[in-house]
């Protein structure tokens, strides 16, 4: 290993006790992801079963619910839940898309993906696949608020610096999503991403929270 390398590693080490040892911060955090987390739930348990029912008459093959391998605080990996918004067969059909990712670094984001269903460029267009990510939520895997988890396979091409996104549990949104989103690169996200981790605090999740609801409204960033 590099000198460079052995720095890198070092420093991420060196973040990762630095980022974790707030345990007041880190208890109320997930204290209200608990509390957040049923409550949407159970407030919009009317709107998972509208959604499921569209995507049903839709697609009636196809299953309501996405789950994808993701990864998360500190490598660990995890089922990641969403209402399904692409065709049964979307994995296998992303080999032959990848030429037209639309962002750079280790993502894919297109605009134009064919692979998704007409229900799901709504629920996409308005970020309500994602509701389901508050069983994530519950369970522990994820957070309100923090860095999108990463697909393994982005992971795998990840610098030491990139892997620094995992040094925390990773968010249903987060300083990206209300920073431009899909119309950010890769590296930018990974620079917000690590600002959050610096910043982060109580007051500064809520106002994330409450960021998040404004630009829902718009949605203009999100494919």
């Amino acid at each position: 290993m590099s000198n460079l390398a052995n720095q890198e590693v070092g420093y991420i080490e060196k973040q990762n006790t630095n980022v974790n040892d707030r345990k007041t911060y880190l208890f109320t955090k997930r204290l209200v992801d608990i509390f957040g987390s049923l409550c949407g739930i159970i407030l919009l348990s009317f709107l998972f079963v509208i959604i499921a029912v569209l995507i049903k008459v839709e697609d009636p093959k196809g299953s309501v619910f996405f789950s994808q391998n993701r990864v998360g605080l500190n490598g660990k990996k995890f089922k990641m839940y969403k209402f399904r918004s692409m065709v049964s067969n979307a994995e296998e059909k992303l080999a032959e898309l990848l030429k037209y990712n639309e962002i750079n670094g280790a993502m894919f984001k297109m605009k134009e993906d064919p692979r998704i269903t007409k229900v799901g460029k709504f629920i996409r267009k308005t970020s309500i696949d994602e509701l389901p990510q508050l069983f994530n939520v519950l369970k522990g895997d994820m957070s309100l608020v923090g860095p999108r988890p990463p697909l393994p396979r982005e992971v795998a091409v990840y610098s030491a610096y990139d892997k620094q996104r995992l040094l925390v549990t990773p968010g249903c949104t987060g300083l990206w999503q209300v920073s431009g989103r899909n119309s950010l690169g890769f590296s930018e996200m990974v620079e917000l991403d690590l600002q959050y981790i610096q910043k982060r605090t109580f007051f500064f999740d809520i106002k994330i929270i409450f960021k998040t609801v404004l630009v829902l409204f718009g949605s203009k960033d999100a494919f």
